[in-house]
């Protein structure tokens, strides 16, 4: 049987996944649902889905917790420029739902995660350093820093400058510059298709139906895709 998915919000990175599933239409997947300001997503409308995915801006998607909790269904969510409230994450394991959450869902970027856990052990070779993550996207993003940009952040876990750029119509640029006395180190990622995001998306959703190692709660797309490399 085809998998039916919902998909709230269908702007740049929503429209990228939409093409992706209907290539697969007849296949694996069966038309997809979607949902946006002009079809609003109800618990009736949402029953009978088997995983959700999410990439509406993050006051957005805030708004829709309640309903997604109420729904029991899996979500695969991208959402970001917010904080993940302690209540909210209780409820979610509490209510037996599996979810997942991404900043970025390039797995490229789980290659990345585990060179900056690497770069992590800078004060171990040097006593003098310097660190700054700089990020560039589209002048339409909202939040800044991004969320990718404070997930390295947090896997460097040393002090750290962040800056931020929006220019044009730049998908996702990330470089971390690690300065020390008489040589650099820089780390860089670029989105070059939004396609990668979609790809990342639907991977995520077949590993919340089918990996039976992923717990209720809410997990994190890269620990996901990081275990694969350990």
């Amino acid at each position: 049987m085809s998998l039916k998915l919902a998909l709230i919000g269908d702007g740049k990175v929503g429209s990228k996944f939409a093409e992706l599933v209907a290539q697969t239409l007849g296949n694996k997947y069966a038309p997809l649902t979607i949902f946006n300001e002009n079809h609003l997503p109800t618990l009736d409308n949402l029953r009978g889905h088997d995983a959700i995915v999410s990439f509406v801006p993050g006051h957005a998607f805030i708004e829709l917790i309640p309903l997604l909790l109420s729904s029991k269904i899996p979500v695969v969510t991208g959402s970001t420029g917010f904080t993940w409230q302690q209540d909210v994450l209780e409820k979610i394991k509490n209510n037996q739902c599996k979810w997942i959450h991404g900043t970025n869902f390039s797995l490229g970027m789980s290659l990345i995660h585990k060179m900056i856990q690497v770069l992590s052990n800078t004060p171990k070779l040097f006593n003098d350093y310097r660190a700054l993550i700089h990020e560039i996207h589209h002048i339409h993003k909202k939040d800044a820093p991004s969320g990718t940009a404070l997930s390295w952040k947090n896997w460097l876990n040393l002090p750290c400058e962040v800056t931020s750029e929006r220019a044009g119509e730049v998908i996702g640029f990330h470089q971390l510059t690690l300065t020390a006395p008489n040589e650099k180190i820089i780390l860089t990622h670029e989105a070059t298709d939004r396609k990668i995001f979609a790809q990342g998306a639907l991977w995520a959703v077949e590993q919340v139906l089918n990996n039976k190692n992923i717990p209720d709660g809410l997990n994190r797309f890269e620990d996901i895709t990081t275990s694969l490399l350990l």
